[in-house]
């Protein structure tokens, strides 16, 4: 398929920010060990070496300088009953703003990139366990709202790996080492009450820089934090919490470069070599997701490198552990039209489908 080159809109505030040693120590275990305590930023300094304080101040300054998105609970879509998949379109090459912001409008829209191929606008979708309309039929209305000539369907067939930590310290060599293989993750949906719902509803978004940021939180849901923090750490054993973690801006923490490597392997290897892929360290996502006649790719990869000759050398590493890539392709993202952490169970999923599909109306 013939490359479609996107125009490219600048990004304010998106040159990378200088880190020392202890800003790329904090942020690791910001992303990857944020304990679920009452006093996370306490746990944190310890680990660090610092006083609570040091931590708080520093965190603070992060999120005022764009290099920390929001520090907030991740839920996981699927185990919470959300249909959700990756999606590809194609839509005006030489204006792709107007259904970008078509796209972004949809609550269940987290992700949308504008991508250097022919199927061009990449985004996620998810919608509610009860939608009337479902995925099909959101779809099918945002295909006629943007005139996207073609969309194709992508959703999650296995699901290897998803962990967004971006290794602060690690370099190339690093990043392009495999560790042990992973089996792939169970990913249906998981029972909740109206308590669960509740909690979700509190702590969805951002949580405060504070001492007791789950303080606010209970309060609301009139409980003690110990309880509250004891109900966390339950909906994780059951699959519905992934983690507490911080989200960074790539272009920002000095990750200014994302490819997607998809290839097309062996049928009867897609599981072990899927697995095979989501152990390697700069490989943040992997998923096994259907083919088309247009879009023979089985396996999904996301790397995410300092520049984009550090994600080659990724997926380069990749392939050469596959050891028998039938097709590749890297598709890289040009422009971040939208980016954010869904939020669940709100009347913004009913509002849209009443507005655009006169459902529940």
């Amino acid at each position: 398929m013939a490359a479609v080159t996107p125009k490219i809109r600048s990004r304010k505030d998106g040159a990378a920010v200088p880190l020392d040693e202890f800003d790329k120590s904090l942020l690791n275990q910001m992303q990857g060990s944020f304990p679920i305590v009452p006093k996370p930023y306490a746990e944190v300094a310890t680990a660090l070496g610092v006083e609570e304080d040091v931590v708080l101040k520093r965190v603070a300054e992060l999120v005022q300088q764009r290099i920390i998105r929001q520090v907030t609970p991740i839920y996981d879509t699927r185990a919470l009953g959300y249909q959700s998949m990756l999606v590809a379109a194609k839509v005006d090459p030489e204006h792709p703003w107007r259904p970008a912001k078509i796209i972004n409008e949809h609550p269940g829209v987290s992700h949308n990139y504008l991508r250097n191929h022919e199927f061009n606008m990449w985004f996620t979708v998810a919608t509610e366990p009860d939608s009337p309309l479902g995925l099909e039929g959101t779809l099918e209305v945002l295909k006629q709202e943007t005139g996207a000539e073609s969309v194709r369907q992508l959703p999650t067939l296995k699901l290897f790996k998803i962990r967004m930590d971006l290794e602060m310290s690690g370099d190339t060599e690093a990043l392009a080492k495999s560790a042990e293989a992973v089996a792939p993750v169970e990913t249906e949906p998981q029972p909740y009450d109206e308590f669960d719902k509740a909690v979700i509803r509190a702590t969805q978004g951002d949580l405060p820089i504070v001492t007791e940021p789950y303080a606010e939180a209970a309060k609301e849901l009139g409980v003690p934090v110990d309880q509250l923090i004891a109900h966390l750490e339950g909906m994780t054993e059951r699959g519905l919490l992934r983690r507490v973690a911080a989200i960074l801006f790539h272009r920002r923490a000095g990750f200014s470069a994302n490819g997607m490597g998809v290839w097309k392997v062996p049928e009867d290897r897609v599981l072990e070599i899927g697995s095979r892929m989501a152990a390697f360290r700069g490989i943040s996502h992997c998923y096994e997701r259907p083919t088309y006649g247009d879009w023979p790719y089985q396996l999904f990869t996301m790397a995410h490198g300092r520049s984009k000759e550090e994600c080659d050398a990724i997926l380069d590493a990749v392939e050469a552990d596959a050891g028998c890539i039938e097709q590749r392709a890297t598709l890289y993202s040009s422009t971040e039209f939208k980016k954010v952490r869904l939020l669940y169970f709100t009347e913004a999923f009913k509002n849209w489908e009443r507005d655009h599909a006169g459902v529940g109306a």
